[in-house]
Order: structure tokens, then C-alpha cells, then sequence
């Protein structure tokens, strides 16, 4: 199929965290819950271009951490609880935080790759200039 119809994204922020394809923000990235379908079903656009690799998990865990540690120090020095009330409480919320998180931050990564027209990175030799 032709892009020629489509307008690719303005905002891969938004679009990626919708779920959106980013050349014509009407079909879908993912064919799961984190898997990236191989292409559009609405332009045809394949997303074999996109890697974000584990982008998305270090930033939501990055995201999460400093909230959940800093709820885990009020629960610690505010009631002076044993640590398997912090394995009921500040594991899952960490762990749901994170879930939460990573297909917003993967579609995010994955459109701003387009957007941006990432590519893997090449070595260029002082020869071939």
C-alpha cells in the first residue's frame, strides 16, 4: 500500500501511547499485550523498522522505583512494619506500576523511531570518507 494517502504522526508521544501506528494513526502497533504486530492493518506500514529493545522496561521501572521507594520508607519509618508487609504492599505496587507502564513507553519508543527515522548505527572508517 501507498503512505501517499497517510500523514505520518506530529506527536509519536501521543500516538505511541495510544497504540497507534505512526504513519497514519488509525491501526494498531501491538497484536498483544507487548508484542508489536508485523505490520498496519489500515496503511501497510511494516514495523520490522522498530527495536526499542529494553528501552521501555528500564524506563518504567526508572519511573517507578523512587515513588515506590519513597512509599516504602513512609510505611517503614511512620508504623515500623516487618518486611512481609513490604512484600504485600511495595512488590505489587512496584510490579503494577511497571505492567502499567511498558506498552505506553513501547509505543512511545517505537513511534518516535519513525518519527525520528532511526536506523542502527553504522561505522563509517577514516578510508571511506
Amino acid at each position: 500500500m501507498s503512505d501517499a494517502h497517510y500523514h505520518a504522526t506530529e506527536n509519536p508521544m501521543k500516538t505511541g501511547i495510544l497504540g497507534r501506528c505512526p504513519q497514519c494513526q488509525q491501526g494498531h502497533l501491538f497484536n498483544g499485550f507487548l508484542k508489536l504486530a508485523p505490520s498496519c492493518e489500515v496503511c501497510g506500514l511494516d514495523y520490522s523498522f522498530a527495536d526499542p529493545a529494553d528501552g521501555p522496561a528500564f524506563f518504567a521501572m526508572t519511573i517507578v522505583a523512587v515513588p515506590a521507594m519513597l512509599f516504602a520508607l513512609w510505611l517503614q519509618t511512620t508504623y515500623e512494619v516487618s518486611i512481609w508487609l513490604h512484600l504485600i504492599t511495595t512488590l505489587p505496587l512496584t510490579l503494577l506500576g511497571s505492567l502499567i507502564l511498558l506498552r505506553p513507553l513501547k509505543g512511545w519508543l517505537v513511534c518516535s523511531q519513525y518519527f525520528h527515522k532511526a536506523e542502527e548505527g553504522k561505522l563509517i572508517r577514516k578510508g571511506d570518507l
